[in-house]
């Protein structure tokens, strides 16, 4: 059959079969049960994409079987069904987990949490395994608070959807699948996972208390023990993780928050909340590896714009204008809008204007006292912020994820720090002026036959 271009054009619009479907789900029961046995699936098909999910779990890296609605009895006869279940094998070692799932804005419920680590510890289940749409910064962190008594023998971990596609992503495209078969059925689940429909993909919204805070922090009403506050300081903190997971399926790296250890975490919350009722913003700090330094984002909910910004070090040598010259060289491609900021070597004064009036000026960003170095070179790019709670267009979710992930890729990737030149040898060695000798002592004729006297060999040296 010949294709003429009509059919040509129509065929591009047509949509490709997928081996996971997401049409047709009808309600957010299917919607769990099919991304339940989808990922379980997925798991037992590609090894390699199941060892790299599961191994920071505790589960070794051998035969992995995968259950779906397995049933279970507790002690007095009632039938539990957990989503799902996994067995991890290897030579003697064997890993068994049970699985609990939540898509869309459903969350995971401690009551539900801890009757099934009373089930696993029941079957001699060695972890209890929960996955929703709810982020953590590790997979030791639960969103559910449990009795600790019930993590005695049991261990419980927690991974977000955002987590499970990164993951995906990051083997697919950067650490690569061996069998082209199997990679096409880890493309295949992450085009599923990472469709609105599937309800498994990402961070949804701010939640229902965001414009009152938003509008709170205008007011100067805000408290830090105000619950709504505390609501916030927590969806900022999943919003960050959500950042730092996207950045990472774009990169193929693991790009962290700052300060992301236990001991953070516990005290960042009230440390937040105190920030945003005090100046009304929320703050964070993205490590990529290899990047100049951490990108800074703060969302200012007063003025309601959001900034993102990354701090250089200045040369260790040069004069002042030359450090200044240094830092604009590298900003020839620079967005739009960018403000430079100097500050300097013991003084507390910073300068600050646009890039393209420092690009014609300068001496715009030097200290008053013209020959004090500068000490470091903060970039600044600052937008309105998305107004909307949701995911959709002018919504704070969207907005400030482009905004960060447009700041990293127009100015981040391409700065380089400053490197010392190394010390060079001159072109010619200079020459070495050799070292006059000594003459001969002069001798009388007298000192003469001495000498020879005592250097004449006797009769018995013949």
């Amino acid at each position: 059959m010949t294709n003429n271009g009509s059919n040509g054009s129509a065929q591009d619009e047509w949509h490709p079969a997928r081996l996971i479907p997401a049409v047709g789900i009808r309600s957010q029961e299917e919607q769990e049960k099919r991304a339940t046995s989808s990922l379980l699936a997925v798991l037992r098909a590609v090894p390699e994409f199941g060892h790299a999910l599961l191994g920071p779990l505790g589960a070794p890296k051998g035969r992995l079987l995968t259950y779906a609605e397995v049933q279970l009895k507790d002690p007095a006869g009632k039938i539990h069904i957990p989503d799902g279940a996994l067995v991890a094998e290897r030579g003697k070692t064997t890993w068994r987990c049970l699985l609990e799932v939540k898509t869309s804005t459903a969350q995971l419920k401690t009551d539900q949490v801890s009757r099934y680590l009373d089930m696993a510890r029941e079957h001699k289940f060695d972890a209890v395994l929960t996955i929703s749409n709810q982020i953590t910064g590790s997979v030791k962190d639960s969103p559910v608070n449990v009795d600790g008594r019930r993590l005695r023998t049991i261990d419980l971990y927690h991974l977000s959807w955002w987590r499970v596609i990164t993951e995906a992503i990051v083997q697919h495209r950067f650490r690569g699948i061996s069998d082209p078969d199997q990679a096409w059925i880890l493309g295949e689940l992450i085009a599923y996972l990472d469709d609105e429909r599937s309800g498994a993909s990402g961070f949804y919204d701010m939640g229902e208390d965001w414009v009152k805070v938003r509008n709170g922090a205008g007011e100067g009403t805000l408290r830090p023990s105000d619950p709504p506050v505390q609501e916030v300081v927590e969806r900022w903190d999943q919003f960050v993780e959500y950042l730092c997971l996207g950045l990472g399926q774009d990169l193929g790296r693991d790009v962290r928050p700052v300060g992301a250890s236990k001991q953070a975490a516990a005290a960042g919350p009230d440390k937040a909340a105190t920030r945003l009722a005090e100046s009304g913003a929320l703050q964070a700090s993205i490590k990529v590896p290899g990047a100049v330094g951490p990108l800074s984002v703060e969302a200012d909910l007063r003025t309601r714009r959001v900034t993102t910004s990354v701090t250089v070090d200045a040369p260790g040598e040069g004069q002042a204008l030359t450090r200044v010259k240094w830092i604009l060289r590298q900003l020839k491609e620079a967005p739009q809008g960018l403000v430079v900021e100097a500050s300097f070597v013991n003084a507390k004064g910073t300068t600050a204007c646009l890039l393209s009036d420092a690009q014609d000026g300068p001496q715009r960003l030097l200290s008053s006292d013209p020959k004090r170095p500068p000490r470091a070179f903060r970039l600044v790019v600052s937008r309105p912020m998305g107004i909307k709670r949701g995911k959709g267009e002018r919504s704070f979710v969207r907005d400030t994820r482009q905004q960060t992930i447009d700041f990293y890729r127009d100015l981040v990737q391409d700065l380089r720090p400053w490197r010392a030149a190394p010390p060079k040898l001159p072109d010619e060695p200079a020459e070495v002026p050799e070292r006059p000798q000594p003459e001969p002592p002069a001798f009388s004729a007298a000192q003469g036959s001495e000498v020879a006297e005592a250097t004449a060999p006797s009769v018995g040296e013949e």
